[in-house]
């Protein structure tokens, strides 16, 4: 199972949409997130914390998370929200590389929806102050009257193979040996298969054909709110020229690397087991 993914909570849709139901949840038995800001706060056993309503701030805006097993779910939302680079922070990559992978998807969906909503205070349409609705699932204008919605961001991250070799990228400011799969936004206006096949020729002019690329696996990433979109692309040509304003290297890699460098002991250092970068190459090496 991806990092992130199998979050065990019901999503309650019913609930989100009906006010009178999701006050009555918030009593007593509802569960409180423990956040500090958009970091996890973990009890003894070095699982997610919760607490109750009543320790949320008086003037806290509360997302409505899900039930598990009956009990409503809450986290409120933080002061301020993250814009800072998702590995700049190496305290929460410790504390989320101990958690299991049912408190990882929960903390995951928690922290995008709460950054989300700390960032989005007023309306990108007239400038108003916005107000929490459905649970928090959707923030309204109190002056134009304009719903906003919390946004999730396609993004392709892609093995480009050619000849039994797998091209493989090393980002600006990464660690000298790290490299990992290229990867970018999906533009407006096109496929997933036209936006892998574009960025793969914008940083690193290697063609790709659209038609050649096909979808492997999904991933929520709350850095702040992607959905990563893993595909396996054939490439036309292997002749590299490097974006250099995005990568500081770009290579192409054989199995028998990409395998040694997954196990430790290879030319490059694989990404984290949490990305779905890692599990994109576990598939393509064992393949």
């Amino acid at each position: 199972m991806l990092a992130f993914t199998g979050s065990p909570l019901d999503r309650a849709d019913d609930v989100r949409a009906d006010p009178a139901a999701l006050a009555g949840l918030m009593n007593w038995k509802a569960r409180l997130l423990a956040l500090d800001g958009l970091m996890p706060a973990l009890d003894d056993d070095g699982a997610l914390g919760w607490t109750t309503l009543a320790d949320a701030p008086e003037d806290a805006e509360l997302v409505f998370l899900g039930l598990d097993r009956g009990h409503a779910c809450f986290a409120a939302v933080p002061t301020r929200g993250d814009a800072a680079p998702r590995m700049a922070n190496p305290q929460l990559w410790g504390l989320m590389a101990n958690l299991s992978a049912a408190d990882l998807a929960l903390y995951g969906g928690a922290r995008s929806i709460v950054d989300w909503h700390a960032r989005h205070r007023f309306c990108a349409q007239c400038g108003g102050p916005t107000r929490i609705a459905k649970g928090g699932w959707q923030r309204a204008c109190q002056s134009c009257g304009a719903d906003h919605f919390p946004r999730t961001d396609p993004v392709t991250i892609m093995l480009v193979e050619h000849d039994g070799r797998l091209l493989l990228g090393r980002g600006k400011g990464w660690g000298e040996g790290r490299f990992s799969a290229l990867a970018g936004f999906v533009e407006p206006g096109e496929s997933l298969e036209e936006g892998v096949a574009r960025e793969v020729l914008e940083e690193s002019g290697i063609v790709v054909l659209p038609e050649r690329v096909r979808y492997v696996a999904s991933q929520p990433w709350p850095f702040p709110s992607q959905l990563m979109i893993g595909c396996h692309a054939y490439a036309e040509t292997d002749d590299i020229t490097r974006d250099e304003t995005e990568l500081d290297e770009v290579r192409w890699f054989s199995r028998d690397e990409v395998g040694a460098s997954l196990a430790g002991d290879g030319p490059f250092i694989a990404p984290p087991q949490q990305a779905i970068a890692h599990h994109l190459l576990t598939w393509w090496s064992e393949a």
